[in-house]
Protein backbone atom coordinates (compact mmCIF):
# COMPACT_ATOMS: atom_id res chain seq x y z
CA UNK A 1 0.00 0.00 0.00
CA UNK A 2 1.37 3.39 -0.74
CA UNK A 3 0.67 5.05 2.70
CA UNK A 4 2.19 8.50 0.95
CA UNK A 5 -0.03 8.62 -1.95
CA UNK A 6 -1.16 11.93 -1.53
CA UNK A 7 2.52 13.15 -2.34
CA UNK A 8 1.97 11.23 -5.64
CA UNK A 9 2.44 13.51 -8.84
CA UNK A 10 -0.04 11.78 -10.96
CA UNK A 11 -0.01 11.80 -14.68
CA UNK A 12 -2.78 14.25 -15.53
CA UNK A 13 -2.63 16.80 -12.69
CA UNK A 14 -5.62 19.63 -13.31
CA UNK A 15 -7.08 22.08 -10.94
CA UNK A 16 -10.47 21.50 -9.19
CA UNK A 17 -12.07 24.10 -11.46
CA UNK A 18 -11.02 22.10 -14.32
CA UNK A 19 -12.56 19.14 -13.07
CA UNK A 20 -15.46 21.15 -12.10
CA UNK A 21 -16.02 22.03 -16.04
CA UNK A 22 -15.68 18.32 -16.61
CA UNK A 23 -17.33 16.46 -14.84
CA UNK A 24 -21.28 17.02 -13.05
CA UNK A 25 -21.58 17.91 -9.52
CA UNK A 26 -22.40 14.22 -8.50
CA UNK A 27 -19.68 12.72 -9.98
CA UNK A 28 -17.24 15.43 -8.64
CA UNK A 29 -18.40 15.17 -5.36
CA UNK A 30 -17.42 11.54 -5.48
CA UNK A 31 -14.32 11.21 -7.73
CA UNK A 32 -12.53 14.16 -6.20
CA UNK A 33 -13.71 14.75 -2.86
CA UNK A 34 -14.32 11.16 -2.03
CA UNK A 35 -18.03 11.48 -1.43
CA UNK A 36 -19.58 7.90 -1.64
CA UNK A 37 -23.13 6.67 -3.26
CA UNK A 38 -25.71 5.18 -1.77
CA UNK A 39 -26.00 1.02 -1.94
CA UNK A 40 -27.45 -0.26 -4.29
CA UNK A 41 -28.31 3.14 -6.47
CA UNK A 42 -25.34 2.78 -9.30
CA UNK A 43 -25.96 1.91 -12.61
CA UNK A 44 -22.91 -0.35 -13.01
CA UNK A 45 -23.80 -2.75 -10.41
CA UNK A 46 -25.77 -5.32 -12.16
CA UNK A 47 -23.59 -4.60 -15.67
CA UNK A 48 -22.92 -8.04 -16.98
CA UNK A 49 -21.23 -7.58 -20.07
CA UNK A 50 -17.97 -7.83 -20.95
CA UNK A 51 -15.69 -5.33 -21.29
CA UNK A 52 -13.53 -2.90 -19.09
CA UNK A 53 -14.14 -0.38 -16.57
CA UNK A 54 -12.42 2.65 -16.26
CA UNK A 55 -11.88 5.65 -14.78
CA UNK A 56 -15.16 8.25 -14.45
CA UNK A 57 -13.12 11.42 -14.55
CA UNK A 58 -10.17 10.13 -17.12
CA UNK A 59 -11.26 6.89 -18.77
CA UNK A 60 -7.91 5.18 -17.91
CA UNK A 61 -8.49 1.37 -17.47
CA UNK A 62 -8.66 0.27 -14.71
CA UNK A 63 -10.57 -3.23 -14.04
CA UNK A 64 -12.17 -6.05 -16.19
CA UNK A 65 -15.45 -7.34 -16.26
CA UNK A 66 -14.20 -10.71 -15.84
CA UNK A 67 -12.80 -9.60 -12.33
CA UNK A 68 -16.21 -7.95 -11.08
CA UNK A 69 -18.36 -10.35 -8.56
CA UNK A 70 -21.48 -9.85 -6.80
CA UNK A 71 -20.31 -9.47 -2.97
CA UNK A 72 -23.39 -8.16 -1.71
CA UNK A 73 -22.40 -4.77 -0.52
CA UNK A 74 -24.17 -2.60 -3.00
CA UNK A 75 -21.47 -0.97 -5.10
CA UNK A 76 -19.73 -2.57 -8.07
CA UNK A 77 -16.88 -4.94 -6.64
CA UNK A 78 -13.90 -6.44 -8.24
CA UNK A 79 -11.13 -8.54 -6.68
CA UNK A 80 -8.03 -7.06 -8.89
CA UNK A 81 -7.06 -4.23 -11.32
CA UNK A 82 -6.23 -4.72 -14.87
CA UNK A 83 -2.56 -4.09 -13.90
CA UNK A 84 -0.79 -3.66 -11.05
CA UNK A 85 -0.22 -0.06 -11.71
CA UNK A 86 -3.86 0.90 -12.81
CA UNK A 87 -4.72 1.93 -8.83
CA UNK A 88 -3.16 3.71 -6.00
CA UNK A 89 -3.68 2.61 -2.86
CA UNK A 90 -3.60 5.23 0.09
CA UNK A 91 -4.82 5.18 3.73
CA UNK A 92 -7.63 6.68 5.03
CA UNK A 93 -8.95 7.45 8.30
CA UNK A 94 -12.03 8.93 7.58
CA UNK A 95 -15.12 7.85 9.59
CA UNK A 96 -13.20 7.22 12.73
CA UNK A 97 -11.81 3.99 11.40
CA UNK A 98 -8.60 2.92 8.98
CA UNK A 99 -9.43 1.71 5.87
CA UNK A 100 -7.51 1.61 2.36
CA UNK A 101 -8.76 3.88 -0.06
CA UNK A 102 -8.68 3.03 -3.96
CA UNK A 103 -7.68 6.06 -6.53
CA UNK A 104 -6.89 6.52 -10.15
CA UNK A 105 -3.46 6.05 -10.08
CA UNK A 106 -3.62 8.37 -13.58
CA UNK A 107 -5.19 10.88 -12.50
CA UNK A 108 -5.85 10.74 -8.67
CA UNK A 109 -9.47 10.28 -8.60
CA UNK A 110 -11.40 8.60 -5.80
CA UNK A 111 -13.05 5.35 -6.71
CA UNK A 112 -13.95 3.28 -3.56
CA UNK A 113 -12.03 1.07 -1.25
CA UNK A 114 -10.47 -2.03 -0.87
CA UNK A 115 -11.36 -4.98 1.28
CA UNK A 116 -9.62 -7.68 2.20
CA UNK A 117 -12.84 -9.88 3.11
CA UNK A 118 -13.89 -11.44 -0.37
CA UNK A 119 -13.14 -15.31 0.33
CA UNK A 120 -14.93 -16.32 -2.41
CA UNK A 121 -12.53 -14.45 -4.74
CA UNK A 122 -8.80 -16.23 -6.18
CA UNK A 123 -6.94 -12.42 -4.14
CA UNK A 124 -9.32 -12.32 -1.23
CA UNK A 125 -9.66 -8.86 -1.97
CA UNK A 126 -12.75 -6.96 -2.41
CA UNK A 127 -12.14 -3.80 -4.52
CA UNK A 128 -15.73 -1.50 -3.35
CA UNK A 129 -16.18 0.90 -5.98
CA UNK A 130 -18.91 3.77 -6.61
CA UNK A 131 -20.40 3.36 -9.49
CA UNK A 132 -20.35 6.96 -10.27
CA UNK A 133 -16.16 6.61 -10.18
CA UNK A 134 -16.10 4.27 -13.33
CA UNK A 135 -17.58 4.18 -16.63
CA UNK A 136 -18.43 1.09 -18.53
CA UNK A 137 -16.64 0.24 -22.00
CA UNK A 138 -18.09 -2.94 -24.07
CA UNK A 139 -15.82 -5.28 -25.91
CA UNK A 140 -16.34 -5.18 -29.24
Amino acid sequence: MNASADSINYPLAKSDAEWREELDPTRFSILREAATERPWSGALLDEKRAGVYTCGACNAELFASGTKFDSGSGWPSFYESVNPDAVTLKTDTSLGMTRTEVVCANCGSHLGHLFDDAYQTPTGDRYCLNSLSLNFKEES
